[in-house]
């Protein structure tokens, strides 16, 4: 059953991800990014990793997402203002090529690694707890974490600047 729920799980990322690129409203593909966070937090789930899970669902598929649509919605894309794409596919099917080989020596090395014990993580264990997290967040990856928290801000002020110089050189 687990197996069953890992691909249904994975395939569902997958498929999001690939909904994200395909769609040309900018709003079905913030729902196909939502779709994969929803999946990957599945995953978590599946590894007994509640912390992750709850982070992923509270954090990503609540507030970045809501973020994200928020500002889609504000600056109000119509058709008209996306630009035109006639070759989309061929680009993704290039990068998809492209990408091949990288992930065919991913699946070999992956297929290389010794046996190891894939049962499910007992509920008593560290993994993916609210305290190994932070520490290793915290210690290890602290100026990471604030750069991209500067990052997020900055493109949310970006995007306040662009929406209203779009609105005062449409009214002069």
């Amino acid at each position: 059953m687990t197996d069953f729920m890992f691909l249904a799980l994975s395939a569902l990322a997958i498929a999001g991800g690939v909904a994200m690129l395909a769609y040309r409203n900018p709003m079905y593909s913030a729902l196909g990014l939502l779709i994969s966070i929803l999946a990957v937090a599945g995953l978590f789930a599946l590894l007994s990793a509640t912390f992750l899970f709850m982070v992923q669902i509270i954090v990503y598929a609540g507030a970045i997402m809501t973020l994200i649509l928020f500002i889609l919605m504000f600056l109000n894309i119509g058709e008209k203002d996306l630009p035109e794409e006639p070759s989309k596919v061929k680009f993704i099917g290039f990068g998809a090529l492209l990408m091949l080989p990288m992930n065919i020596l991913i699946i070999k090395a992956v297929s290389n690694l010794p046996d190891a014990d894939l049962s499910i993580v007992e509920e008593d264990s560290t993994f993916g707890g609210i305290k190994a997290v932070g520490m290793v967040l915290y210690n290890n990856w602290l100026v990471a974490f604030e750069l991209v928290s500067i990052l997020l801000l900055v493109a949310l002020l970006g995007a306040v600047v662009l929406v209203k110089k779009k609105k005062t050189r449409g009214q002069a």
